[in-house]
């Protein structure tokens, strides 16, 4: 079964990928999916809600790791 293009799965799957690969070290393949994770539960989920902060606490991680502090305070 194909999932719709703003389905809540299709953003979990794509968080976990983004987290694998930011585990093997592999930020740059990392940071899109998590952006494109947390464009879908914008979509679908309203302002302030858990699994948008999840998400975004995921990038300001990423970041953070990075060392590009000023990109991860906001995000946090």
């Amino acid at each position: 079964t194909v999932l719709p293009p703003a389905h809540l799965n299709l953003a979990a799957s794509l968080n976990n990928l983004a987290m694998m690969h930011e585990s093997k070290g592999d930020y740059g393949r990392a940071l899109p999916l998590y952006e494109e994770a947390l464009a879908i539960n914008r979509a679908a989920l309203p302002p302030g809600h858990s699994g948008i902060a999840y998400i975004l606490d995921n990038i300001a991680g990423l970041h953070h790791r990075c060392g590009e502090y000023d990109r991860a305070l906001p995000l946090y």
